[in-house]
């Protein structure tokens, strides 16, 4: 007698994330991104000039910049998980539920790819944007206070009636000492009220720079110091606020633009069973 073995066909296995549709989910988010990045920069350019006689709200500013920087995220994750959604492998035998839940991690994990891949890629070059962002906002601070605007910088404004700020030759050492060493003090100075309460000493060093520089009397040259020292450290704060507000516009992005790639997917992956009759 000889024995009949019937074997059935098996379906190969499929594996349960379909790592060629997350990376061209990333990659076409990583690069709406960027197009959405460089209209952003397009805009602001467009929107701003130097030459313009109103001071810049840096603070509106930053608001306005994380405003886009949140749409960007939304509108590139989902279309970058839209993708992944759609080219995914086609699950079968798996409940409707388990295939929803891999859909809103194959969302998840696109998403994270493309941000890594940012981080890695541009992470220099965000870090200089929100430094930059910071100290042009210090700048435009300091400048918006000026009275004429003629001298936005504090240590210019704090010598403005110096009559030795060209000096000719040989009276680069008038009252003892070069005018460069008393410069170099008075922004030290400065730069160290914008971060904490100058001492009485330092106060008065400074106090006495201006009185000496610019034949200003003792009660007005101390008057121009503390104004400055106060300019200085209301720059800072301001330069302070505004980091501040990137940095948390900058989560509340990620986190949309994570929720948005987790429900692109999902619908993309529902249209995709669809299609092929589940």
């Amino acid at each position: 007698m000889v024995d009949t073995v019937i074997v059935e066909n098996e379906t190969a296995p499929v594996a349960v994330i379909s790592w060629p549709a997350v990376l061209a989910g990333a990659a076409v988010a990583a690069a709406v991104s960027l197009m959405m990045l460089a209209l952003g920069s397009g805009l602001g350019f467009s929107a701003f000039s130097p030459w313009s006689a109103h001071a810049v709200d840096t603070l509106r500013g930053a608001t306005f910049a994380g405003i886009f920087l949140a749409a960007t995220a939304i509108i590139a994750s989902a279309l970058g998980g839209y993708i992944t959604g759609r080219l995914r492998h086609l699950w079968s035998n798996v409940h409707s539920d388990e295939v929803v839940f891999r859909d809103h991690a194959h969302g998840l994990v696109t998403w994270a790819v493309a941000t890594l891949a940012a981080a890695t890629l541009l992470g220099s070059a965000s870090t200089n944007l929100l430094g930059g962002a910071a100290k042009e906002a210090s700048r435009h601070a300091i400048a918006s206070q000026a009275s004429a605007g003629t001298y936005p910088d504090l240590t210019d404004r704090l010598f403005q009636y110096d009559r030795l700020r060209s000096p000719p030759a040989g009276a680069s050492t008038a009252f003892g000492r070069p005018f460069e060493l008393d410069r170099a003090t008075a922004d030290r100075l400065l730069a160290l009220a914008a971060t904490r309460p100058l001492t009485t000493e330092e106060h008065q060093d400074l106090a006495g720079i201006v009185a000496s520089r610019t034949g200003l009397a003792a009660a007005d040259a101390e008057s121009r110091a503390t104004a400055l020292e106060n300019e200085a450290r209301n720059a800072a704060d301001i330069a302070r606020r505004v980091a501040m507000r990137l940095a948390f516009w900058t989560v509340a992005a990620m986190l949309l633009g994570a929720l948005s790639s987790c429900l692109a997917a999902w619908e993309g992956g529902a249209l995709r069973d669809r299609r092929f009759g589940r």
